[in-house]
């Protein structure tokens, strides 16, 4: 009776974490999508356009480590119910920067964006080892995560759709005001989010227990001398998270800046296509979820590295001009963006492959170990910035040569880079 009832409790408990997920990308791509307005009403560059996705990603680097050290001591429910609060509040930031003084409204806008990643961090913190450690590590810890990513891009399909469809067919006229409603939606999202995780029951498998918080306080800790950066694998994995995300966030949001920029296609059709994408994402983890348990996450990594290359290949070299007419939406887009939306079968399987070969045998590290993960989340600004700094100087297009770059590394990792050397290391 007792394993029934707590079996019951673990769907709940993986339907809240499922929850979660849909919330990261929702407000993650509603940041990468707004560089559109930003652009035309700030008259940004196309690098400054994504300072507001920059400012999300940054508070990872500012507060992953510090998260982990909030979810060892504190556990999982609590850094759930303190990320929908900040959640709450970073989304009602953005929203206030289209009612303020126009010469103020981009610093608030981007501060709001900061606010919204530390929420961000706090969640990805947070879900991540839980759903690995409710599917007991290995194949099947890879496939809750998989599913659960599933939910993640179905926000992530439905950020910029919606933020395309508010903006309309025209971007000179877009302000950041436009997408109110879209706000609106995401602070009920993390409301409701907060009472459901208020009612739900929430195992704590890695938080401290009375007696390290005691030994702790007192100062009479033992130190241990390990830690995840001992292990060699997890170091090289946290760095693969850094080009993973740079290449999920830069791939959509780039293409998103170049097609609202062509006036045969606009930025309501652009929102709809960038939508694409991240709904291939969600088939990707749909499929990868179903096949999980059977197929090693080093497998995964390789194949899908390998084939994301040939298409941004295949995006790089094929000309403007040819082009491609999606029947569904009426319209003609350059048919190397076609490629860019199978990219997001790649992309949608990256995060759990590495995550769980990162996080395989660090035992009692993991939460650590989680909160250093989430630091190098940050990527997904950074490398976003970089290649619209490319697009500056050489054009879009060109500019997907830094997001094949990142690629590379994610192939050398699966290869090479995710063979735990450290086993003599004692995690128990």
């Amino acid at each position: 009776m007792d394993t029934v009832k707590q079996e019951k409790s673990n769907v709940l408990v993986i339907a809240v974490m499922f929850l979660l997920f849909f919330m990261i990308a929702f407000v993650t791509n509603f940041a990468g999508s707004m560089g559109v307005i930003v652009k035309t009403q700030f008259g940004a560059s196309n690098a400054l356009s994504q300072l507001g996705t920059l400012a999300n990603f940054i508070a990872y680097a500012c507060f992953g480590i510090p998260v982990g050290l909030i979810l060892k001591r504190r556990g999982y429910k609590f850094t759930s119910l303190l990320a929908t609060i900040v959640g709450f509040v970073g989304v009602g930031i953005q929203f206030a920067s289209g009612y303020v003084d126009p010469s103020i409204a981009f610093g608030i806008y981007v501060l709001g964006a900061f606010v919204a990643g530390i929420s961000m961090c706090l969640l990805n913190t947070t879900v991540n080892p839980m759903l690995n450690t409710l599917g007991g590590g290995g194949n099947r810890g890879n496939q809750l995560i998989q599913f659960g990513g599933s939910c993640n891009s179905i926000g992530g399909t439905i950020a910029p759709i919606l933020l395309g469809y508010l903006i309309g067919g025209s971007v000179q006229t877009a302000k950041v005001n436009d997408a109110a409603p879209a706000m609106i939606i995401a602070m009920a999202i993390f409301a409701l989010a907060f009472l459901i995780i208020l009612l739900a029951r929430i195992p704590e498998p890695h938080m401290e227990t009375a007696d390290e918080r005691a030994a702790r306080l007192s100062g009479n800790t033992k130190k241990d001398p390990h830690g995840p950066m001992s292990f060699r694998h997890f170091v090289l994995g946290a760095i693969a998270i850094f080009f993973y995300v740079g290449i999920e966030v830069g791939i959509p949001n780039t293409a998103n800046l170049y097609m609202s920029n062509l006036e045969w296609v606009g930025p309501m059709v652009a929102g709809t296509l960038v939508g694409f994408y991240w709904f291939l994402m969600m088939c990707g983890r749909l499929v990868g979820g179903a096949v999980g348990g059977r197929v090693s996450s080093k497998t995964m990594l390789t194949t899908v590295s390998l084939l994301a290359t040939v298409f941004l290949l295949c995006l790089i070299f094929i000309p403007e001009d040819v082009r491609f007419s999606i029947p569904v939406i009426g319209a003609e887009v350059p048919l190397g963006m076609v490629f860019m939306f199978l990219c997001g079968l790649c992309t949608s399987v990256m995060w759990g492959a590495i995550y769980n070969l990162a996080a395989e045998g660090l035992g009692k590290y993991t939460p650590l170990a989680s909160g250093i993960f989430m630091a190098l989340v940050c990527g997904g600004g950074v490398i976003s910035f970089i290649q619209n700094l490319v697009a500056d100087k050489v054009g879009f297009i060109s500019s997907y040569w830094v997001i094949i770059a990142g690629l590379c590394y994610l192939l050398f990792y699966a290869l090479v880079g995710s063979k735990n050397v450290n086993r003599d290391i004692p995690t128990e």
